[in-house]
């Protein structure tokens, strides 16, 4: 059996903090996801993209909130499905132009997620989408648009919004048999559309769902035995922005369970990738194919999965590993 690795995107991954969010720039860090992607294949990995749309659902919201009194402005959930079918795009016109003939084919799957439609979180929006502020702006939107506005890791201000837990994907088989089949899957972009199931009829709502947890849910639907969350940093790191900070090499359940509940990874961050990263390996049941979890950067995919124990040497990222094995952190800073 061909092993199957789930890359889960940032949408900051796509449009990185200095980027202004360009078509070109997105194209460009599109191909270098799709160049690790290509090392994959190279090494009999079956892949599965599952891309975030954060910032990208964001910009296309305060898009439609500013052309309202031109032409009508569509809910959320429409501007997520939006989001995916452009990024999908993007990212399968990358890999063609990468992987050439190197695969069978690369296929965007619009993908539908149901929630519950009492979701706590329907009540408590959590989930930072758009740009950053600084907090005068911030304050004013809040007013003029009641968007909920928080403080996002000392970067500035963010819009939050509601973010459901994913129950089931409605297109998992096919997702799976494509991915059977040899295509490189896109699937569940921004976390896929958030519907609800209102009296038997599926509607859409306006939430965005994690990609994380999602990537999660596809993951284990596909029989993956790897899940990597790609993000703007090389490698986790502990005590962030303290002088204490360092980057992490392997973590196993029992640390990564730890360092979650000391607050070590913030909900509006790490937090989300760490609580998939440990759902996933922790319901690994093979000792011949065990699953493991990594973070880490579009450049270091190839590496961080290449070699799955070890310590980081700056040239690969985080794992969390089904095994207790010991814990190696590299005291070298690393360019975040």
């Amino acid at each position: 059996m061909s092993d199957i690795a789930v890359i889960a995107l940032g949408g900051n991954a796509l449009t990185r903090e200095d980027q202004r969010g360009t078509l070109d720039e997105q194209y460009r860090n599109a191909l270098a996801m799709a160049r690790s992607v290509r090392s994959l294949l190279r090494k009999g990995w079956q892949v599965i993209i599952v891309h975030g749309n954060g910032p990208q659902v964001g910009n296309l919201a305060i898009q439609h909130e500013e052309g309202a009194r031109l032409v009508p402005a569509l809910p959320l959930f429409s501007l997520g499905a939006m989001t995916q079918g452009a990024l999908g795009s993007l990212i399968c016109l990358a890999l063609h132009e990468v992987c050439g003939t190197e695969v069978t084919g690369a296929v965007s799957v619009v993908t539908h997620i149901v929630v519950d439609k009492d979701d706590p979180a329907f009540v408590n929006p959590s989930k930072p989408i758009g740009p950053f502020f600084p907090e005068a702006e911030a304050a004013q939107l809040a007013e003029s648009r009641g968007w909920k506005m928080v403080p996002d890791a000392g970067r500035g201000y963010r819009r939050v919004v509601p973010s459901p837990t994913p129950r089931a994907i409605l297109e998992a088989d096919a997702i799976a048999a494509l991915t059977r089949s040899g295509h490189i899957v896109v699937a569940a972009g921004g976390g896929g559309i958030p519907v609800v199931d209102d009296h038997g009829v599926l509607r859409g709502i306006d939430a965005v769902i994690d990609k994380d947890f999602a990537a999660e849910r596809i993951a284990v639907a596909a029989g993956a035995n790897a899940l990597v969350m790609v993000t703007g940093v090389p490698s986790v790191k502990l005590d962030f922005g303290t002088p204490q900070e360092r980057s992490v090499a392997d973590l196993t359940l029992s640390e990564a369970r730890q360092h979650l509940a000391d607050g070590q990874f913030p909900a509006g961050s790490m937090g989300p990738k760490m609580s998939a990263a440990i759902k996933f390996v922790e319901g690994s049941t093979s000792a011949e194919r065990p699953r493991f979890a990594a973070i880490t950067t579009p450049e270091l995919v190839y590496a961080t999965l290449d070699e799955p124990h070890g310590v980081v040497e700056g040239n690969r990222g985080t794992r969390i590993l089904a095994a207790d094995v010991p814990t190696s952190v590299d005291t070298k800073e690393l360019v975040g």
